[in-house]
Order: structure tokens, then C-alpha cells, then sequence
């Protein structure tokens, strides 16, 4: 496996942030070839999948070049520390600030840089595009019409297909993200019950020290706490059900079962993801 070059300093870099999401890793393996100077890279916050590590490996395999891990001395738990155990949520999303954006442009410096983002030709949105003015952003997929299909084709073709945590969550990040849908939350406990109990004590810790000091509750899954959600596993199973149910039977021709997934979760929460942790 290559690892990353040495760089001259003036020398415009070229950099592919990895979400361990399907769009970030497909866009990876289009441009393997496309720019043989490019240096890839993953924000790991000490808290994702198992699922993504692994999907890590495969990719770096198939790029036969490093993926540089950033944040090795400051994960998750340093900054809720520094937070003062103070949850991140949709509002104050102080995780993507200081695990993902931070680290990128310290590692960046002030090199000239052109960084490449997933975004599809079929979306309408731009992801993280940063203000420093050394960094350019650019949208191959958008600018050579790849859609969603077109991304599934990439990752198919390519032999490593789409990560196992699309069994049943269709967004990378953290196991504890503030995003995940109501059934992603049943998903983890039931996959990975280790992480729910760590994250359900993640939130009983904040609000010990959260109802000494401000009175406050912090949840993870809006207006509920995670033993709350676990207790209506059964209705949520069952609304689940039916939604998988209505997405299957809408007139889409060989719509990919991901998708079906997609559409069912997006009917409990349809608030958008993370631009720059879910690509």
C-alpha cells in the first residue's frame, strides 16, 4: 500500500475527505486514476461503526493507497470534556466543528489545496466547502452528470460494494449521531447493543451533571432518552413496517433495496444529515 507522498511546499494539494459513507467512497475510487497525486483522508472520531473501520480497510485496499486517519490525540470524549459534557445536537454541532472541519484544515495548513467533495448530480445541496481561501472545493460528480445510480454502479463495479451498516442505517458517523432515525436507534441495539448502552450512558452522565448544574436534559434522539425509544421498540418496529411497505410499493421500476430503506427511514425523520459526515 502507497503511503502519502512528500509534498514541496507551494505544491497545490490535492485531498478526498472519506465519510465511510457510499458517495464519498465511490468518488474515491472514480478519481484513483484521475489524480495519482491524491492524498485521502478520514476524520475519525473514536465513536463510528465497526461497519466503517472495516469498509476503511476494504477501500484502502482497493485504492492500494493510505487513508490518512486524522484526530489520533483528540476524539470524542476530549471534547465533550471541554464542552462540559454538554451533548452535541442540530443546533450546537459542536462535533462537526472540532472532528471534522478543524482537523482537516490544521492538517491542510495553508497549502494551496483543491478538495474534492461527493456531491451528486442528482442533489441540491453543496456539503462542507471551507472559507479558508487556500482551499478550493470541487464537485466531480456533479460536473460529469454521476447520480445516484451512477454511484452504486462505481461501488459495484469496483468489488467492494456498499458498507454493511446499509442493512440497516443508510448514514455514516458517529453510533451515537444526533441524526439517526428512530428505527436506526432500534438497529444499533439490536446489532450492537455494546455501543447503545454506551451511548445510553453517555446521556445518563451529562444529566447527572447537567441537572446539579443547569436542571437541563440532553437527549440524543430528540424528545426522548434512548431507554425511552427502546421501551417503544414495538411501535416503532411497526411504523417501520409500514413504511417499508408504502416506499416498496410506490411506481419506481428495479428501485435498489437501499433505497427502499432510505425512503421508510426518511418518513420518520426527514431532516437532512450531516453535509459533512453522511456523504
Amino acid at each position: 500500500m502507497t503511503a502519502p507522498r512528500q509534498r514541496t511546499p507551494g505544491d497545490t494539494r490535492h485531498v478526498l475527505g472519506i465519510s465511510g459513507g457510499k458517495d464519498s467512497s465511490a468518488l474515491a475510487i472514480y478519481m484513483r486514476t484521475k489524480v495519482p497525486q491524491m492524498e485521502y483522508f478520514f476524520c475519525d472520531t473514536g465513536a463510528e461503526l465497526p461497519e466503517t473501520y472495516d469498509y476503511l480497510n476494504q477501500l484502502e485496499a482497493a485504492l492500494g493507497k493510505q487513508i490518512v486517519r486524522l484526530n489520533a490525540t483528540r476524539d470524542f470524549d476530549h471534547w465533550l470534556q471541554v464542552y462540559q459534557g454538554t451533548l452535541p445536537s442540530a443546533s450546537m454541532r459542536w462535533c462537526t466543528k472540532n472532528l471534522k472541519i478543524k482537523p482537516l484544515e490544521e492538517w491542510l495548513g495553508d497549502s494551496p489545496a483543491i478538495s474534492y467533495v461527493a456531491i451528486r448530480a442528482d442533489e441540491n445541496r453543496l456539503g462542507y466547502v471551507s472559507t479558508k481561501p487556500n482551499i478550493k472545493a470541487v464537485f466531480p460528480f456533479r460536473e460529469d452528470g454521476i447520480d445516484r445510480d451512477g454511484v452504486n454502479r462505481i461501488l459495484e463495479e469496483s468489488g467492494i460494494g456498499l458498507p454493511a451498516y446499509y442493512e440497516w442505517r443508510t448514514r455514516s458517523g458517529c453510533y451515537f449521531c444526533f441524526f439517526q432515525r428512530k428505527h436506526e436507534w432500534v438497529g444499533l441495539a439490536d446489532r450492537h447493543p455494546e455501543l447503545f448502552e454506551r451511548a445510553v450512558e453517555y446521556e445518563d452522565k451529562v444529566n447527572y451533571q447537567a441537572t446539579a448544574m443547569r436542571g437541563r436534559q440532553y437527549t440524543w434522539s430528540q424528545g426522548e432518552s434512548l431507554r425511552d425509544l427502546l421501551e417503544r421498540r414495538d411501535v416503532i418496529e411497526e411504523r417501520h413496517a409500514a413504511a417499508l411497505a408504502r416506499a416498496a410499493a410506490k411506481p419506481r421500476p428495479n428501485l435498489p433495496l437501499i433505497e427502499v430503506l432510505t425512503d421508510a427511514l426518511d418518513e420518520d425523520n426527514d431532516e437532512a444529515g450531516c453535509a459533512v459526515c453522511h456523504l
